[in-house]
């Protein structure tokens, strides 16, 4: 009931006329940048975060909580149109979504994204509304060894699930991880890793990191391998086919909510995510559908783009529980938003529901009335977001470029960080054109830090006994789910490869 009370208070506060314009801006304006092709919601997030350095507090995070919905749906869309997933999660719905779309039934497709994320959003933080509260209560009684083992669990499956190869995705959280120490050391307050250079005492910021990846990086990348020609766009069909019919309704109800099931308690846990999730979600329903839906999968079956979109947005609002109960982000999103708090010297953890109850709930009830809003903007608008599609690459690119120097160089008004930006960005592109994942890098980078004070913590309480970091039940726990979410990834990742093996040969068969 205290929870609900407070939720009301939430609601209070973001439905007020100024709040409401910012979460229409932030749904308007993460959708229209998440639409545009190869931009995911990380990049998407860390390009917007200079918008909200004037805002005060409670209008910044509904912002960004509109960004962050806007910026999830708005990958389904170019993976629809475009056969181009703007992150992991979006894959499984190009599978189906894009054989849909050549088959004349794009509108079909983003209708049930689009519902389905409504649905799954709104049920995702129902749930998030109630369970966060408590699992905020049960961290409070979490000692330092505890959250070692919550951090080492979140190194270990962010580095492992985010990339083709384990030791790639580890190479990279090490260097996020070296990141994250560079400054002045909290415990002794001595230089470190700044090379006499005065412009790194501070630290290297973690937006310049973010941006100089996500959004330079990606430029770099995409500006590697673009050849001349217009994008290949699949138009949006109108008429009869412009809309979902009885048999689709009829097909996507059960996945949404299976979708939205499967999603949310993997997206709690710090080794979930939405890519696992969205994964599952397509085994499920390909192995649930009967007779000629069956057959549909691998040419368009609606079922394969219904689940995994919810699934998605589920996933991503099962994210928030362990950000804002625990501080740890578990994917690079949350560690984007995890900045913003920061900006605002708000730190999420067992605490944040007693020190800041206000801020939390006007942003729990801004997810609400972002999801709303969501819906009520993408349905009509599908028409803009095609002909934003459409924009030129080099255009496109050359904007993102122009916009992440601004961004860089407004966090201090310094000219170095555009040259750190710059570093990084190029350090980005060398890691996608050899197969390294950024996202473990930038989750490293926040996570560092923190996991340091908590282990030097640990050992200072144990007389540097190391035995000491698997004593409490709760460690013991957490280290056997570790392995055993180990093997299942294991098993997940065969189950993926030999799934796209079978599609080239399906639509070899075909032709």
């Amino acid at each position: 009931m205290d929870s609900f009370m407070l939720l009301l208070e939430g609601f209070a506060t973001a439905l007020q006329p100024v709040y409401l314009l910012y979460a229409l801006g932030g749904v308007f304006v993460g959708t229209a940048v998440g639409v545009l092709p190869g931009i995911g919601p990380a990049m998407t997030v860390a390009l917007l975060m200079p918008i909200t350095y004037s805002l005060d507090p409670a209008a910044a995070l509904i912002v960004f909580a509109g960004i962050y919905y806007g910026g999830m749906y708005g990958g389904s869309t170019t993976s629809i149109l475009l056969n181009t997933p703007g992150e992991s999660a979006s894959i499984v719905t190009a599978l189906e979504g894009n054989k849909m779309a050549k088959a004349g039934r794009g509108a079909a497709a983003l209708a049930t994204a689009a519902i389905g994320s409504f649905i799954a959003g709104t049920i995702a933080t129902v749930l998030l509304t109630f369970l966060a509260p408590i699992v905020a209560d049960l961290a409070v009684g979490l000692g330092p060894v505890d959250y070692v083992a919550l951090m080492v669990v979140a190194f270990l499956t962010v580095g492992a699930l985010l990339g083709a190869s384990v030791l790639r995705g580890l190479a990279s959280l090490a260097l996020g991880l070296f990141i994250g120490m560079v400054g002045i050391d909290d415990s002794t307050a001595q230089q470190r890793f700044t090379f006499d250079n005065p412009n790194l005492v501070d630290g290297i910021d973690m937006v310049l990191v973010a941006v100089g990846l996500f959004a330079l990086g990606e430029a770099l990348y995409v500006a590697s391998k673009l050849r001349h020609g217009p994008v290949e766009l699949i138009p949006v069909s109108k008429g009869k086919n412009a809309w979902l019919s009885r048999e689709d309704w009829k097909r996507s109800w059960k996945p949404w909510l299976r979708g939205t099931f499967i999603g949310f308690p993997i997206g709690t846990v710090p080794a979930g995510g939405a890519d696992v999730s969205t994964f599952l979600s397509y085994a499920a329903e390909r192995r649930l559908a009967k007779g000629e839906n069956k057959a549909q999968f691998g040419k368009g079956a609606i079922e394969g783009v219904a689940g995994p979109e919810a699934a998605n947005n589920a996933a991503a609002a099962g994210v928030l529980v362990p950000l804002l109960t625990l501080g740890i982000p578990t994917t690079a999103t949350a560690a984007m938003i995890l900045t913003a708090f920061q900006r605002y010297q708000i730190q999420p953890g067992p605490l944040l529901f007693e020190n800041q109850s206000a801020l939390v709930w006007t942003l729990i009830a801004s997810l609400y009335v972002g999801n709303l809003m969501l819906l009520v903007l993408n349905l009509p608008l599908v028409g803009l977001w095609v002909k934003i599609l459409q924009i030129p690459r080099p255009y496109l690119y050359g904007g993102i470029l122009v916009f992440a120097a601004l961004g860089a160089f407004s966090v201090n008004f310094s000219t170095v960080d555009v040259g750190i930006l710059l570093v990084v960005g190029i350090l980005g592109y060398f890691m996608r054109r050899y197969g390294y994942p950024v996202a473990p890098m930038v989750v490293a980078m926040i996570l560092g830090p923190m996991f340091e004070v908590q282990l030097r913590r640990s050992l200072q309480l144990s007389q540097n006994d190391p035995v000491a970091l698997v004593s409490s039940p709760f460690t013991i726990v957490v280290y056997a789910s570790m392995a055993l979410i180990f093997a299942g990834s294991w098993w997940l990742r065969r189950r993926q490869a030999a799934l796209e093996a079978v599609e080239p040969a399906k639509e070899e068969i075909s032709a």
